[in-house]
């Protein structure tokens, strides 16, 4: 029996031939990544002193500062101030603060590499899974572990493999088939599972697209989000100076836990309703529904192609006046490109207001929280209740698109109106 994509990267990772679905191992972690809500201060700090300060290869450890960049008080100052000390104290040179979430900067600075493991005390770690990198979202305790060690004890997954067939139509974006296979098998579908997503639309998606599927792959469960490297991953890790790693690539012979198959040919745009991820309609089925706050950022829908959708439709309109539309590119990289090429003029002049590449919004720290009684439409990953400030707040997940056409008419609509 052949292996999936998933297995083999954890067989070598585990100096194995072959592993199976259930079985145990001990597996070497390629890279591990620490951001500033759950890294070096919250366990770390205290316990890796104790265990004789060592780790057991510094090459290996990226630290990013990017949910309480930049600091809306003095809490939030002294975790970075901490994470920014520590990391110099323990010779940690791979130290980002102020470039952006860390899923995107990982991504720029070419830690996901096809073939690897990567571990992170972020969910969301599952983005590296767009360049079959197998990136995955630990605790802090499990952190310690590896850096410490430089393993990690895993069950290998069973994997669930979701086929996209055809061509998504104008105004239909990766986010929206990602929400639309959320809504297939719920937030709790692939719990402990590996998601890979294949087929021809995959296929035709660039890479940014890829990387908004596998970043909410976890909100299904997912222990990850897997495709297959092509030549647009090669091309965008040579782009970048960084190598190619080790493709791997399942057996035509792979077992599957289940296999779920879709027609892009078909898909409309999707939109999650308060207060659950997989609570998912059509946006027609909620048109209409009124908004205060529109959000286009964060590491799933704040990359450059995502910012140039959104100025298509904002070009020569004006953000509703009982709306606040905030944009927070996704990389200080991003945000100069934008710059560069008129797209940030374009969203300012419609109204918007231009954040810092920060995860401060998505999670209601900074930069734009929620009060109570408003709802939000936003193109980040999560919903539920208190996600973007107020538990009595309402949050909508929808493409960086119907983001911006919400903005314009203050209610939730079907952004192909304005393409």
């Amino acid at each position: 029996m052949g292996m999936t994509m998933a297995e083999k990267i954890i067989a070598r990772a585990a100096n194995k031939r072959q592993v199976k679905p259930g079985e145990f191992v001990w597996a070497n972690v390629d890279t591990a990544m620490m951001d500033d809500l759950l890294g070096p201060r919250v366990v770390i700090a205290e316990h890796i002193k104790r265990l004789g300060d060592q780790i057991w290869d510094k090459e290996k450890v990226v630290i990013i500062s990017d949910h309480y960049s930049p600091a809306a008080n003095i809490t939030q100052a002294e975790i970075l101030q901490f994470t920014r000390n520590w990391a110099k104290e323990y010779g940690i040179n791979k130290y980002y603060e102020g470039l952006g979430p860390c899923h995107q900067v990982l991504a720029e600075k070419g830690f996901d590499i096809p073939g690897t493991l990567m571990v992170g005390t972020d969910s969301h770690t599952t983005t590296a899974g767009a360049f079959g990198c197998f990136g995955t979202g630990i605790g802090s305790t499990e952190m310690l572990g590896v850096l410490v060690s430089g393993q990690i004890w895993l069950r290998v997954p069973e994997t669930m493999l979701f086929v996209w067939h055809g061509k998504l139509q104008q105004g239909v974006y990766a986010k929206d088939i990602i929400l639309r296979t959320i809504k297939e098998i719920g937030q709790a579908g692939a719990t402990y599972k590996v998601m890979e997503f294949a087929g021809s639309c995959i296929e035709n998606l660039s890479v940014d697209e890829r990387m908004t599927i596998a970043n909410m792959a976890v909100e299904a469960g997912a222990k990850t989000g897997l495709m297959a490297p092509d030549d647009k991953v090669f091309a965008y890790l040579e782009s970048i100076g960084a190598p190619k790693g080790t493709p791997l690539y399942s057996d035509p012979d792979a077992e599957y836990a289940q296999k779920f198959e879709f027609n892009a040919d078909t898909l409309v745009p999707q939109i999650a309703l308060p207060h659950e991820v997989d609570k998912v309609v059509d946006i027609t089925e909620a048109e209409g529904e009124v908004i205060h706050q529109a959000y286009l950022g964060s590491c799933t829908n704040g990359r450059y192609p995502d910012l140039v959708e959104a100025a298509k439709i904002l070009k020569g309109r004006k953000v509703h006046p009982d709306v606040r539309l905030l944009v927070s590119p996704a990389s200080r990289s991003i945000y100069h490109r934008a710059v560069r090429e008129g797209i940030i003029e374009i969203l300012s002049d419609a109204g918007a207001m231009i954040l810092a590449p920060s995860c401060g919004a998505c999670l209601g720290l900074h930069s734009g929280i929620l009060a109570r009684g408003e709802r939000a439409i936003s193109s980040t990953n999560r919903n539920f209740v208190g996600r973007m400030g107020h538990k009595e707040a309402e949050i909508f997940l929808a493409s960086p698109a119907s983001v911006a056409a919400a903005a314009i008419e203050g209610k939730i609509t079907d952004p192909r109106k304005f393409l």
